[in-house]
């Protein structure tokens, strides 16, 4: 029997990947419209829900994510859906490491805390939630991931932009690979846990390694130059996005990574996408090769 997704949050990034992992699986895809949609009638007779929706550039989080939460809560009660979250590392804090489902939540910021309490809410509504956990997300469509619109936004120019020191692990996750994921927890569902939290290990990778693979895939000279943090700070006062860029500096400072012993005991058959292909995945086929693959730091 085909089996019905709601995608909340369509036309982002998450929505957007998600609604064609679910469709590649056979799956029939509603998308929520919130502007003309009411949550519950749109939930109706869908077996998952995917919360893709989350406020553009930190925009007041501390109201919206709890109303987001609340709404989906409300939604999957009442239609019996499983829900599946995207969660992010923020929960655990700048203690350097590998970070696992055991890890404890102990967040150093604002949003951190936001997102904490958000998963504290899910965990305690016994509502069926998949929790699937992943570092910054690398979308080949480039809308919007930080890889993208900042650390390769001067890569024409033969600039990678590091937003900390440029040795320094950071997890990343293939957007496309995420999706095939939630795809693969839905559909066994019915032996997970009530509340499934599952972390995704992807890439932990620095600039330094992203620098090197792109210079050699593009056959250029690329640079490493350092993001102008002390400019965010100056403009914080009057806008939002350089304050709530800024409270997240320390994920490019402190090495981390995501275990993936659990996500492997739960899905072994999961063929992750390798990095040389999603690095090749982001670079905007304008780009071309030119003579030379040195790397350098600015």
């Amino acid at each position: 029997m085909t089996q019905t997704v709601l995608i909340l949050g369509a036309s982002g990034k998450i929505g957007t990947h998600a609604a064609r992992a679910f469709a590649a699986a056979g799956w029939q895809v509603r998308k929520f419209n919130r502007k003309t949609d009411d949550m519950i009638d749109a939930a109706r007779g869908c077996d998952v829900i995917v919360n893709g929706m989350n406020p553009p550039n930190y925009h007041d989080w501390a109201r919206i994510i709890p109303r987001i939460t609340a709404e989906v809560i409300a939604a999957a009660r009442a239609s019996g859906a499983t829900v599946i979250v995207p969660g992010n590392v923020y929960v655990y804090g700048d203690h350097p490491g590998t970070w696992s489902e055991a890890t404890p939540h102990r967040p150093n910021t604002r949003k951190g805390r936001i997102r904490a309490a958000m998963e504290r809410a899910y965990a305690e509504s016994g509502v069926p939630t998949i929790l699937l956990r992943g570092g910054d997300f690398i979308d080949p469509d480039r809308n919007g991931d930080v890889l993208s619109t900042v650390n390769l936004r001067a890569l024409g120019r033969g600039k990678v932009t590091a937003l900390g020191p440029t040795g320094a692990r950071h997890a990343y996750v293939w957007l496309p690979d995420w999706a095939r994921a939630a795809v693969m927890l839905a559909e066994r569902r019915d032996r997970l846990a009530t509340y499934e939290e599952v972390n995704m290990p992807g890439y932990a990778v620095s600039i330094d390694e992203i620098t090197a693979e792109l210079a050699r895939q593009t056959g250029r000279t690329l640079r490493i130059g350092q993001f102008p943090w002390w400019v965010m700070r100056l403009a914080a006062p009057a806008w939002e996005l350089a304050r709530e860029l800024g409270e997240m500096r320390y994920l490019w400072t402190v090495p981390h990574s995501l275990s993936g012993e659990k996500f492997t005991r739960l899905l072994p058959e999961f063929e992750p996408t390798p990095f040389a292909e999603a690095m090749r995945g982001v670079v905007p086929p304008a780009q071309g090769r030119a003579p030379g693959r040195a790397t350098q730091p600015a």
